[in-house]
Formats: structure tokens, sequence, C-alpha cells
């Protein structure tokens, strides 16, 4: 018997939806996304396809951080990280700071068969050298020019104003199957080989029981292995909320900067924030709903 797909998905999380240019064209883009990937799972495709289908359109969304659009790191260079984690397979697979690429989803899907199944910079421009894709420049006007204003107070902020815009997509599948994805440009105005939470089980997690992404301070993400720490929890046999609400409480009590959109076996779907907003969207089964209010 089929089971009721869900999917849910996120842009980022941040202090306002200004900074992505409002709440209605954020909440149109998201719901953009649902719209071509929820039929998916109702036509029978894997969470996984799902998955690298929703991360491929928010990464080609130059309001988000993550693909077109990311963040420039100190030298003026952009580096992308991202990772999937198929919980039927209980498979993690990712790329660290890769380069000249569209889409770096597409890279660690590749990598879901490998022997070696993270990969950094060097590795992964092989990798697209095996895989034939096209050599592609993700940077934006916008990022440039935020690249420059900041140069000229030496980096002074901690990071870009669009940093917290990292991607990701949840979906359980109508086999019963889940599956994470995270894609991010990084911090913004980094120290170089700075290694994000986005290609790591801290921000991208999913078992047979539970799928969680990440999105926020990487820094903060790894400290409190968020997206492990949950799955965990629902393993052990907590509800997907409790889990959500106990791992959030704790992030509360030590002043984290971050959001997470959940996904469990049974369709429960739920999200967290010590931010003011997540950038989030999902389908229930019934309709489209956000995080956006």
């Amino acid at each position: 018997m089929a089971i009721q797909p869900k999917l849910i998905i996120h842009g980022g999380a941040g202090s306002t939806v200004e900074s992505k240019g409002g709440l209605e064209p954020v909440r149109q883009s998201l719901y953009a996304v649902i719209n071509t990937v929820y039929p998916m799972l109702l036509n029978g495709e894997s969470a996984i396809a799902a998955v690298v289908k929703g991360c491929e359109l928010l990464e080609n969304d130059p309001r988000f951080n993550a693909g077109t659009g990311s963040v420039l790191q100190s030298d003026g260079q952009i580096r992308m990280s991202a990772s999937i984690m198929d919980g039927d397979r209980q498979s993690f697979s990712g790329v660290i700071n890769t380069a000249r690429v569209k889409n770096p989803i597409y890279l660690a899907q590749a990598l879901q068969t490998s022997d070696d199944r993270v990969l950094s910079d060097q590795g992964s421009v092989e990798l697209i050298r095996e895989l034939g894709i096209p050599v592609f420049n993700p940077l934006t006007d916008e990022r440039l020019y935020e690249w420059i204003e900041e140069r000229k107070t030496n980096f002074s902020r901690k990071m870009a104003d669009v940093a917290m815009g990292t991607i990701g997509v949840v979906a359980l599948d109508q086999n019963g199957h889940l599956c994470a994805g995270t894609s991010t440009g990084g911090r913004g105005f980094e120290r170089i080989g700075r290694v994000s939470d986005s290609a790591m089980p801290a921000g991208n997690y999913a078992t047979a029981n539970a799928a969680v992404s990440c999105t926020g301070v990487g820094e903060d993400i790894i400290d409190e292995c968020v997206a492990a720490k949950i799955v965990v929890r629902v393993t052990d046999g907590m509800s997907l909320q409790a889990a959500v609400d106990k791992s959030f409480a704790e992030a509360f009590s030590r002043n984290r900067d971050f959001g997470a959109i959940c996904l469990d076996a049974s369709g429960a779907i739920a999200w967290g924030k010590t931010t003011s907003v997540l950038f989030a969207a999902y389908h229930d089964g019934s309709g489209i709903g956000d995080t956006l209010i």
C-alpha cells in the first residue's frame, strides 16, 4: 500500500525576510519548487530523485546562497558544499568547497554509489571532469558588489547578508523511504578552507526513521550536531516534534543561530529555529504551507 508522500524545503534562516527581497517573493520561490517536486513523489519517484530536483531548483535561484548566487569567501572566490543522505540505505555523500559548477548537489548524488563518498576541492574537480559537467561561474553582480563593499572595511562583518540562505530538501516517498539534501555557498567572507556543516551529518542526516536538513551558522550546527541528534532521538523512541523541541531548547540555552526542517517515517513534519525567520515551505499531502508567517 502506497504511503502519502511528504515534502519540506528551506532556503535559509535569518533575522528578517527583507534580506531576501520580501515575504511574497520568497514564498513564490519556495512554492514554485514545491509545485514542481511534489508531483514527482505522487508519480512514484524516489525520495532521492525528489531531493536532487528540489536542491537543483533552489541552487538555480539567486535569491538563495547555494549554486548561482553563492556568497564569496574572503579571497573573492566561490566555494560551495553539498550533501545527500539516502535514509533507506543510510548512505551519506557530499562535496566540500567545490567550485565552477552549477549544481553541487549533482556531485553529491554521483558519489552515492562511490567507494569514496565525501570529496574536498581537488577531488570534486576531478569528479566534475569525469562526469563531463560543463564549467559554470555561479557569481552574480549582487554577490560581487557585496564582497567589494565588505572588502573596504576588511571584512568586518562575520558573514554575508544571505549567508544563512543555505538550501535544503527533505522528502518521504510512496515506498516510505526518506532522503535529505543540503547545499550552501558558505558563510561569506570566511577564511579560505573553512568547512561548512552542509556536507556533514551535523547539518544533513537521514535514516529509515527520520531525515533532517539544517541551515544557519555552520559552527553552531556542528557544535550541536543538530541533524544527527534529532534523528537519533527519533530512532530512540521520541516523537519527531519532541526531538525537535528538546534539541532546540538546548540550542536556545547556548545562544545558537540556526534552523532545521524534518520528516519522519510516519509522515510527520516538523521544523525548529532559533532565528527570527525560517524560510521554509512544505506539502503535507493535503496542501502547501510555509513557516514565513
